[in-house]
């Protein structure tokens, strides 16, 4: 199915503002047309991304007769980047979450469906291990759920068992934060190499056995996933703040650890309950499918679909990854999820 994606500041939906906990959150509301909301999705960007991320998939699930919320995540666009790290924990985040659901809704009673990539897809997990009660079906694409843990890894540890995370040391250390700043120019570069541009020779701005490689972010070429007018939004909107909100999520491990703690049921991880669907990407170097094996173990109804898109399966993968949500959602709304394994 064709989607009409949403372009920057689309008049189809409302871009509006909520004070969640102290901190002010930029979101977009959209609304089915000319039919009654089935229910709210709630859709939960990751890194670089924005709540635009969702463009190709809002219109599609308020065809589907779904109310959508879509936040700039905190550090992002047009929402608060505090400089405490403590807010940026996906508890922290969960928890901001709930609350702004609660307020676009004006109701603390409804059950949303919940969807998340990359970070989003993280965030999207944690929300609905410590808010179980509003969650009516949660899917990430791309993101595997990775249980609460009785000991801690540092990323150095973790790097070793996955060297496809070592990317992750440079965004967590302070070299991006203080190379790109909020420098417009740079920041087109990463985001354009980062989106699928390439230099003229082939270079690439990113790989995740590296990071960022800095002396190729003036030579990106045009990006083959965005038109001009959406990378010029998304330069627009990372020169608000820099990179230093969005990085720290990547600083927030030993946080995240103390507070799961929380979670953890004599030593063991509670299973998630809900409807969950895990969306891979066949080409995804971050987050390959395999990160995925197991997941079963946790969930009380596990769907799985593989797309044969890279890590931005949202876009270059839209019609399977639209296909798969919106299945799955169905099934949700109708009562007759069964795992597909």
């Amino acid at each position: 199915m064709a989607v009409d994606k949403l372009k920057p500041n689309d008049p189809r939906v409302q871009s509006l503002t909520a004070n969640i906990r102290g901190k002010t959150y930029k979101y977009i509301l959209a609304k089915p047309e000319g039919r009654p909301t089935r229910a709210t999705a709630l859709l939960i960007h990751g890194w670089p991304d924005l709540g635009f991320g969702w463009r190709y998939q809002v219109p599609y699930l308020t065809s589907l007769g779904l109310q959508v919320i879509v936040p700039d995540q905190l550090g992002y666009g047009g929402t608060d980047a505090p400089q405490d790290l403590s807010l940026y924990s996906l508890k922290s985040v969960a928890d901001d979450m709930a609350e702004l659901v609660a307020q676009a809704t004006g109701d603390r009673t409804e059950r949303i469906i919940l969807g998340g990539h990359d970070w989003g897809g993280a965030a999207a997990w944690r929300l609905a291990l410590w808010h179980p009660n509003l969650i009516r079906g949660v899917f990430s694409v791309c993101t595997p759920y990775v249980p609460p843990q009785p000991q801690y890894a540092d990323l150095p540890t973790v790097v070793k068992l996955l060297p496809n995370f070592r990317y992750q040391v440079q965004l967590a250390g302070p070299d991006v934060e203080r190379e790109v700043a909020s420098d417009p120019a740079r920041i087109r570069g990463l985001l354009t190499g980062l989106y699928g541009a390439r230099g003229p020779s082939g270079e690439d701005v990113f790989t995740t056995d590296f990071g960022v490689h800095f002396e190729n972010l003036d030579k990106m070429g045009e990006s083959p996933l965005l038109d001009g007018d959406e990378v010029d939004f998304y330069v627009e909107q990372y020169a608000r703040n820099g990179m230093r909100g969005p990085l720290n999520w990547y600083r927030t491990r030993k946080n995240n650890y103390e507070e799961e703690l929380a979670l953890l049921e004599d030593g063991k991880p509670p299973r998630l309950a809900m409807p969950a669907l895990i969306v891979v990407a066949e080409k995804d170097p971050a987050l390959p499918p395999r990160m995925s094996e197991g997941m079963e173990a946790h969930f009380d109804s596990l769907t799985r679909a593989t797309v044969g898109g890279t890590h931005w399966a949202l876009w270059d993968s839209t019609e399977d990854v639209n296909a798969a949500i919106g299945k799955f959602v169905e099934e949700v709304l109708g009562g007759s999820v069964k795992a597909s394994i």
